[in-house]
């Protein structure tokens, strides 16, 4: 297998997704749920595959890391937390927004320079308690303002336009291409725009795995190395309370987790290894059960993880069944990815 960029334009046909979930209530199966998954070494070397990996895909804000790399080489400097929130969806708890003005006033700016759109906190308690408190939406509450307000900062320091900063031909945005590009190990497919306003590349699964692989195996002192340090120090700028993203990396000392809309999840080992899953009709609710069984089956004790591989189904109140991850079947074309083995130590 190589694992060397495709020189061919990658194809845009619809992936062969897989059934990696279901949902079950009472004995009987109420709902399915397919994707593809990959896990890789830094070189790109498949580990462990089901479903598609190599089909392409916007990677959303599982790319934010890679983003903070790129603003990191163009000279950025940040305290460690207001870098992990640089890579951040975050939850836009009080302290989120202070850190992005934080960002901001540290480079002689303010929230009138950001570009992402304006939103209530996304975190499920910060926007009830933003309605009571009658706050509308804002860009400091909107979930990507910390990786405006650092876009924002890495503009001002290499003396670039600050309007303008979101589009895709703004020398900042020209050069996180060229790191998407490197880290992943691929030409970048079809282009577009993220929720946030700034430019999506479309990469693929295994791509986005090796990428992340590279971040937690690079050499201390580099962007890569000093973004994974700060994300895996600080899982509660990444995210915030009560959220997934920061309860893996909190459980997983040296775990790197980021998340990102549409059902991805990325994960970098602290073995160095990169995981990528992807669920197809973009269900939330099964994106973390699938990454604990990926790492169960990458020989990770997931014992800590129990609460996050099944998501319990209630009736009148109590359990009547679960939503969990299951194995994909073998593949019948020549060829396929390898599906997950068998665990002995999983149901």
């Amino acid at each position: 297998m190589t694992t060397t960029a495709p020189e061919a334009p990658l194809s845009l046909a619809r992936p062969r997704h897989v059934a990696v979930a279901e949902q079950t209530r009472d004995g009987v199966v109420e709902s399915v749920h397919h994707g593809s998954l990959v896990a890789t070494d830094a070189s790109g070397a498949v580990l462990l595959a089901a479903g598609d990996p190599g089909a392409l895909f916007y990677p959303r804000s599982s790319l934010k890391p890679l983003q903070a790399v790129a603003m990191l080489r163009a000279g950025l400097e940040l305290p460690p937390e207001l870098l992990a929130l640089a890579a951040a969806s975050h939850s836009g708890a009080p302290a989120h927004q202070e850190g992005a003005r934080r960002i901001l006033a540290l480079h002689h700016a303010d929230g009138a320079a950001l570009e992402n759109v304006p939103d209530l906190p996304y975190g499920a308690a910060e926007r009830a308690s933003a309605l009571r408190a009658g706050q509308g939406p804002s860009r400091l509450a909107q979930n990507c303002s910390g990786k405006h307000a650092a876009m924002v900062a890495t503009c001002l320091v290499n003396g670039w336009p600050v309007a303008g900063y979101t589009d895709p031909r703004h020398p900042l945005q020209e050069l996180v291409a060229e790191v998407v590009a490197e880290l992943t190990g691929e030409p970048l497919g079809a282009r577009s725009t993220d929720g946030c306003g700034t430019p999506l590349f479309a990469v693929t699964l295994r791509g986005m795995a090796t990428a992340f692989a590279r971040l937690v195996s690079a050499a201390p002192g580099t962007p890569e190395a000093r973004v994974a340090a700060a994300m895996t120090a600080h899982p509660e700028q990444v995210a915030g309370e009560g959220r997934d993203v920061t309860a893996l990396m909190r459980r997983v000392p040296g775990l790197l987790a980021k998340d990102g809309f549409e059902g991805l999840q990325l994960v970098g080992l602290p073995d160095g290894r990169g995981l990528a899953v992807k669920i197809a009709d973009g269900a939330d609710r099964a994106r973390m059960p699938v990454t604990v069984r990926a790492l169960q089956h990458l020989g990770m004790a997931t014992e800590a993880l129990a609460d996050l591989a099944v998501v319990p189904v209630l009736g009148g109140g109590r359990p009547v069944g679960a939503l969990a991850a299951v194995d994909p079947a073998p593949p019948t074309a020549p060829g396929a990815p390898r599906p997950l083995p068998t665990d002995p130590r999983t149901p």
